[in-house]
């Protein structure tokens, strides 16, 4: 039972920072504490009992609860430990797990921060008293003040006084807005993250300049309950086994190569575990979890020109939410309507008088076919580490989008989200769908 009493100065807004013990979250203290806000800290203990010797040092083990319980008290600020373990099985890892079963690549801190940090913590942001979550991300949320009572009901805002629009954060080399790409508005509009607008060495200057012992804590490289990075050593010992799949290698003509242990030790452009007897370096190209076969190709096999991600979440700047613009199609009984897609039922939505952000520019950027789906021109990225492409991105039924992107792009992979930008603004982002089988069974 999560109950906590904490006595503090409601003439000003409280925030519940997520504390990781890191660098990042422990300045995010500091700067909110600066910026008037009566901070609370709360670490979430999510580590399964079987991770707790293996992961002492990630963010889900019990240095990090020490790490992050010395910052709050050097910051002068009350630290809580939630118990968190039961969701994060359920939530994150248990997907985690069952992607790499259907052939996908997961990425679990989109999961985790959709579902648990910007999501059953809020549960305790309120239990005390909180305005706001807080994180230590590199983005932008960005809170916008509506300018009048109409634009609110012509752009579905209801009686929200403000939205939020998510941007990159200012430094290219932490920017986290991919990670944060399928929070919904409600949850944006709570949603604090003062790192956005600095860079790395200025917030490990912060830390140095307030003495705290984790100013040079190096950061995590790697998914914080698998330890060492090694996820095939994570689902055996997760999974076991006898829950592998099983199957046989075939090449993209069709040829069959070898046998494999399970297609969960296998990852779109993976070179490793392949068998032998090419001249050139061999691919994993596909994976198809109905035959459990695994096909390998050549690096221009790799290449991918159109792809669809489904479950796409569009934010409120590119979507006219008729019912509500917080709605998302990840919530169950809900969803948002993106302007000019037929629907099931075969009507139209008619146009909203709310420009999204690649009209009225006067550079033809949008584009209407007879159906009235709108094309439009956008930056993808379709994974964390990569750049970022020029694409256009086609809204589709059923919460789906097809993205042709300009110039091909290698190992676009399944499961991976692709979030979609116009300049560094978050227009939405949804999860790569597996193309047509290369090899049929």
């Amino acid at each position: 039972m999560f109950t906590l009493h904490v006595h503090m100065n409601r003439n000003r807004q409280r925030v519940l920072l997520g504390m990781s013990g890191g660098v990042d979250s422990s300045a995010a203290g500091y700067l909110l504490r600066e910026q008037g806000y009566e901070v609370v800290g709360v670490t979430m203990k999510v580590w399964p009992q079987d991770c707790i010797s293996r992961a002492e040092d990630k963010c889900c083990g019990p240095q990090a609860v020490a790490d992050a319980r010395s910052v709050a008290h050097a910051l002068g600020i009350p630290h809580y430990v939630v118990d968190e373990a039961d969701q994060f099985e359920r939530v994150v890892i248990d997907y985690f797990a069952s992607e790499y079963q259907a052939g996908r690549t997961p990425n679990p801190c989109v999961m985790c921060n959709e579902k648990l940090k910007f999501g059953n913590l809020w549960n305790k942001a309120r239990v005390l008293g909180c305005d706001y979550i807080a994180t230590g991300h590199y983005a932008i949320i960005e809170h916008v003040a509506a300018t009048s009572s109409s634009h609110h009901r012509e752009c579905g805002e209801g009686t929200a006084s403000t939205y939020a629009v998510l941007r990159k954060g200012v430094d290219p080399r932490k920017d986290q807005s991919y990670f944060l790409f399928s929070l919904r508005q409600p949850q944006l509009r709570r949603a604090l993250t003062p790192l956005g607008t600095m860079t790395k060495p200025q917030i490990r200057e912060i830390a140095h300049s307030l003495g705290l012992k984790v100013a040079d804590k190096m950061d995590s490289q790697e998914i914080c309950f698998v330890p060492g990075n090694d996820y095939r050593a994570f689902l055996r010992s997760h999974l076991g086994d006898d829950e592998f799949h099983r199957g046989e290698i075939y090449d993209v003509a069709g040829n069959f190569l070898g046998e494999h242990d399970g297609i969960e030790l296998f990852t779109i452009g993976q070179r490793k575990g392949l068998p032998g007897g090419s001249p050139h370096p061999r691919y994993v190209v596909d994976l198809d979890p109905a035959t459990n076969r695994v096909i390998v190709g050549y690096a221009d096999d790799l290449m991918v020109e159109e792809f669809e991600i489904d479950r796409v979440n569009w934010h409120s700047v590119a979507v006219n939410a008729y019912a509500d613009c917080s709605a998302s199609p990840l919530d169950e009984g809900e969803r948002i309507e993106v302007r000019g897609i037929r629907f099931q039922n075969g009507e139209y939505l008619e146009p909203s008088s709310c420009h999204l952000p690649w009209e009225g520019r006067g550079d033809d950027i949008a584009t209407r076919a007879e159906n009235r789906v709108i094309s439009f021109e956008a930056t993808v990225k379709i994974r964390y580490n990569h750049p970022g492409t020029a694409a256009t991105v086609t809204p589709l039924e059923n919460d789906r989008a097809r993205v042709r992107l300009h110039d091909p792009q290698r190992a676009v992979t399944p499961g991976q989200a692709a979030v979609i930008y116009d300049g560094d603004v978050v227009l939405g982002g949804g999860w790569i769908c597996r193309r047509e089988a290369l090899v049929p069974a």
